[in-house]
């Protein structure tokens, strides 16, 4: 009996040491291949995202209906980093149910960043047309940023012309 179990164990050690040599020489098939990246961007106020350039920055503008304002703010291509500029202002022409509408854009200074006139990410212009316009087709005129300039590039308000 004694000599019979000692086989058993045996046995079963080896059928172990088998199935763990199996198991660690199996390959696995092949991972599928993956699908493109999708590169998006996320903007940090939730605004509408207007690319410049070939995404070298971003401009997010934030609409607040209540009081008539539309808020830019100038960030980098991943829009993780706001971006100063010495721009004093910036002009958006918008077709408002057919009608162009003109909104220039003032710098804003902010102490808490120590941003100022001539220095500085943010930028705001208020119009009364704002505050019951939900949505139209703009262009910004010339935007300059870092010593390059940016013209005449269009957006939908509130898609954007970010198509990533």
């Amino acid at each position: 009996m004694r000599g019979a179990l000692l086989n058993l164990r045996r046995t079963g050690l080896l059928l172990g040491l088998a199935l763990a040599g199996a198991a660690g020489g199996c390959t696995r098939a092949p991972a599928p291949p993956s699908l493109p990246h999708h590169h998006e961007h996320h903007p940090p106020h939730g605004g509408t995202p207007v690319v410049l350039g070939d995404e070298a920055y971003h401009m997010e503008l934030v609409r607040d209906p209540a009081a008539g304002t539309l808020q830019a703010f100038i960030l980098d291509g991943e829009m993780e980093n706001f971006v100063r500029s010495a721009m004093p202002s910036f002009e958006i022409t918008a077709s408002v149910g057919g009608v162009r509408r003109s909104l220039v854009l003032g710098a804003v200074a902010n102490p808490a960043t120590g941003e100022t006139v001539g220095d500085t990410s943010l930028f705001q212009g208020q119009a009364d047309w704002l505050r019951s316009t939900p949505e139209f087709e703009g262009t910004i005129g010339s935007v300059t940023v870092r010593g390059t300039t940016f013209a005449n590039v269009a957006f939908n308000f509130p898609k954007g012309n970010d198509t990533d």
